[in-house]
């Protein structure tokens, strides 16, 4: 599954999408750099369901951005990515 499939699958979860959810985070002061992904898991866990895989994909966005490393772009792999910067505005609105 590539990186925005989970972003994706993230927002048909919860009904969120991944701006939202990082924006709520925000709030809760877990974008703060001495949060470990533990914290940000259970959270996710918690309130939304998510595991493990789903929650890392977030926790990745909140901490970082939305950039991923160039070595994904373009791969043949099931981790393979369209581009180095992930789509964070919800489904409805990505661009083709």
């Amino acid at each position: 599954m590539s990186f925005q499939a989970y972003l994706d699958a993230i927002e048909t979860k919860t009904g969120k999408t991944p701006r939202e959810l990082i924006d709520e985070a925000q709030q809760r002061g877990l974008d703060d750099e001495k949060v470990k992904a533990g914290e940000i898991l259970a959270w996710l866990q918690a309130d939304y369901g998510l595991g493990r895989g789903h929650g890392m994909a977030l926790v990745h966005v909140i901490k970082k951005g939305p950039q991923i490393a160039a070595k994904h772009v373009g791969s043949a792999g099931s981790h393979g990515d369209a581009s180095d910067t992930l789509w964070l505005d919800g489904q409805a609105t990505k661009p083709v």
